[in-house]
């Protein structure tokens, strides 16, 4: 885009407000908008449901946001009322409780829920009712091939990127180093299998025999049979497409047959700090794409994670993070615009985010005109049994290492 305008905003900066005030409701409880002092934000999280895990770690970012925002002043000198409906991991309920939030509460902004599933629905409500709609989780591609004019992901790339410098890295060693076959399994769900296919495309076209590809339901807890062809098949490479509890339920079926491929990923489990007790504390290599890792520098960053670890004793991850960045993203359009309410300051907001820069604790972000992210996730592995960045080299915290069995 052109004349795109540069705006920092520090933890302190950007974000402000006094005490902070969360409510947590079902989508029938009545309530308002915001007052001459308060600025309302309605949510809706997957609390309960499928995706309660994920779900519960962005309502523990969003939380974090508020409350630095109260401690710090304010957003436009009010203070922040978070109000968090539980969609209980339902599309059905999200909409509902978007539609409850705007124009039932008639809440001043709008943060986005986790999960492509959940994110698309309701971002057609928060369009129709022509809200600013910026969201920490839904990266699959079918979210940004919607048409959306108001939407915007606040991390750096989607889900079809997160795999780019895994892909590059494998393909770029030499023939007889490199892995020649590939097993794939994937919860039916599009951030879960844009993930994992964006990097099984990827390996295929460089030359690499994909030997399983299964998908399963969201709800699947047994394993067993899905385990039994990647044992099979001896697969050099396994890619999970995962949430949490599924690659969990996935990775102890292989154990127990005792399958140990050269190189294991996995969309997101292993940024869930329980993932390594989950598992037997057998990580060793395991992978992951990451948008965040809590020892980057940027300037929001090092005070978020100081204050963050304050709140809840370890650092956030980064279902933690982008909910954060997301509020950040929100508060520097806020305070550049100088509004924030429903109505004419909604499109003040949208217009001003579409040529702008934010810089965030996940780095600095700017968007297309569908809302896509410019930049790149890192790639994370279990090294020594901890959970360091390894790419791309400049990045890196510890060497990767490959070949190396999983678990």
């Amino acid at each position: 885009m052109s004349s795109r305008r540069k705006h920092t905003w520090g933890v302190a900066a950007a974000l402000s407000a006094g005490a902070l005030v969360l409510t947590t409701a079902c989508s029938g409880d009545s309530g308002g908008g915001g007052s001459d002092d308060t600025i309302v934000i309605g949510v809706s999280l997957p609390l309960t449901g499928d995706f309660s895990e994920p779900g519960k770690g962005v309502q523990r970012g969003y939380e974090a946001w508020a409350q630095m925002v109260n401690e710090d002043g304010g957003l436009l000198g009010r203070q922040v009322e978070l109000k968090i409906l539980d969609d209980q991991s339902s599309a059905d309920r999200v909409v509902q409780d978007y539609e409850a939030l705007i124009a039932k509460d008639q809440v001043d902004l709008i943060f986005g829920p986790f999960s492509t599933r959940l994110v698309v629905p309701s971002a057609r409500v928060a369009e129709e009712y022509g809200m600013l709609f910026v969201e920490p989780a839904g990266a699959a591609g079918e979210v940004f091939e919607q048409g959306f004019e108001n939407l915007f992901y606040a991390a750096p790339a989607i889900a079809e990127d997160h795999y780019d410098y895994l892909a590059e890295y494998l393909l770029g060693l030499p023939e007889d180093e490199r892995p020649q076959t590939v097993a794939v399994a994937s919860m039916d769900d599009p951030f879960a299998q844009g993930t994992a296919y964006g990097l099984r495309d990827k390996l295929a076209e460089g030359g690499l025999e994909i030997v399983v590809d299964e998908v399963y339901p969201p709800n699947t807890t047994d394993f067993s049979s899905i385990a039994a062809k990647i044992s099979s098949s001896g697969a050099d490479v396994v890619v999970g497409g995962t949430q949490y509890q599924d690659a969990v339920n996935l990775i102890v079926s292989l154990q127990q047959l005792n399958y140990q491929p050269r190189l294991a990923a996995f969309s997101t489990a292993p940024t869930n700090p329980e993932f390594s007790a989950a598992i037997g504390a057998k990580t060793e290599g395991i992978l992951s794409p990451t948008g965040y890792t809590p020892e980057a520098a940027w300037e929001s960053n090092t005070d978020f994670v100081e204050r963050y670890t304050e709140i809840h004793g370890s650092p956030p991850s980064e279902d933690e993070a982008n909910a954060f960045t997301t509020g950040q993203v929100v508060a520097a359009a806020v305070e550049a615009v100088g509004c924030a309410e429903q109505g004419d300051c909604q499109q003040q907001l949208i217009d001003w985010l579409r040529d702008a820069e934010v810089d965030t604790v996940v780095g600095p972000l700017s968007w297309d005109d569908a809302g896509r992210p410019q930049s790149a996730h890192l790639i994370q592995q279990y090294v020594d049994g901890e959970i360091r960045i390894v790419l791309p080299e400049d990045a890196q915290e510890a060497d990767f290492v490959f070949p190396k069995p999983a678990w």
